[in-house]
């Protein structure tokens, strides 16, 4: 087997998505350099001190192999991937426990340095306030009423008026906007009552946006037109700006800045690794 096939066939995929034996030239230099960094990485990772000891759950590679294989089509179009790289199935299952191994000895790598403590985490919190600022978002529910000149219902004058009644009924009487949503919508929101969720800004069409943030809570819209059509919105709920307090983001804030310092741990230990691989 090529040493290098394995990497080959993962980094024409994740750079292409291609097989090994489908890369034009350039792309097949590329691969072959990220293939030999990969490799030369791997060696130095698997002969380190760190590496003694470790050892892979029995599954672990059934799964991997598993997860390369659902990327084809079919075992035909899996076997023909193989080919192409110089790998058998036996080769393929190798070269995983390698790469398994190769993330088991950087992961207890990343593991050695300590949690971060909820004094440090609580000094970064309030140093970055800013971070922790979540925008204002409206609850929103919407009724669509599609422009479709095949038929007689959606035709843009029949739609327009059709939305300009569910509007004047809902003028009289928001409370019943689910219920409209239900009966009139013809966007899939409709099963929960024409129900966008939590809606901050940036994530609707302009015009959408821009009615929606100019209502009142509680209050529903004129007809407003899209490029889906037309749409009446109710804002349900106005939430305020605000910066997320402590007790709300303490754990996850730990977690994250434990997994910041354990990635960084590791990554200065693998820069040395290679620099004595290099200089040896």
């Amino acid at each position: 087997m090529n040493p290098l096939a394995y990497y080959e066939l993962q980094a024409a995929h994740s750079l292409f998505g291609k097989a090994a034996g489908a890369l034009e030239a350039g792309e097949a230099r590329k691969v072959r350099a990220v293939a030999e960094r990969y490799a030369e990485i791997e060696a130095a990772v698997l002969g380190s001190a760190e590496a003694r000891g470790v050892c892979l759950q029995p599954e672990a590679i059934d799964d991997a192999f598993e997860e390369i294989r659902a990327r084809y089509e079919d075992p035909a179009a899996f076997d023909d991937a193989l080919d192409d790289a110089g790998l058998r199935h036996g080769d393929l299952r190798t070269a995983l426990g390698r790469s398994l191994l190769v993330e088991a000895v950087m992961a207890r790598v990343g593991a050695r340095v300590p949690p971060v403590g909820e004094t440090e985490a609580e000094i970064f919190y309030y140093t970055h306030l800013e971070r922790f600022r979540s925008p204002e978002t409206r609850t929103a529910r919407h009724i669509l009423i599609t422009i479709n000149d095949t038929l007689a219902d959606n035709r843009r004058e029949a739609a327009e008026r059709r939305i300009g009644e569910i509007a004047r009924r809902l003028a009289a009487r928001p409370a019943r906007f689910g219920e409209q949503a239900m009966k009139h919508s013809e966007c899939p929101t409709a099963l929960n009552g024409g129900l966008l969720g939590d809606m901050p800004r940036g994530q609707l069409y302009p015009e959408l946006e821009a009615v929606l943030f100019a209502l009142r809570e509680g209050e529903v819209s004129a007809p407003v037109e899209s490029e889906l059509g037309f749409h009446v919105l109710l804002c349900e709920r106005i939430h305020a700006e605000r910066t997320l307090p402590w007790a709300e983001v303490a754990e996850s804030l730990r977690t994250r800045l434990t997994e910041e310092r354990s990635r960084r741990e590791t990554r200065l230990w693998l820069q040395g690794l290679m620099a004595t691989a290099t200089v040896s």
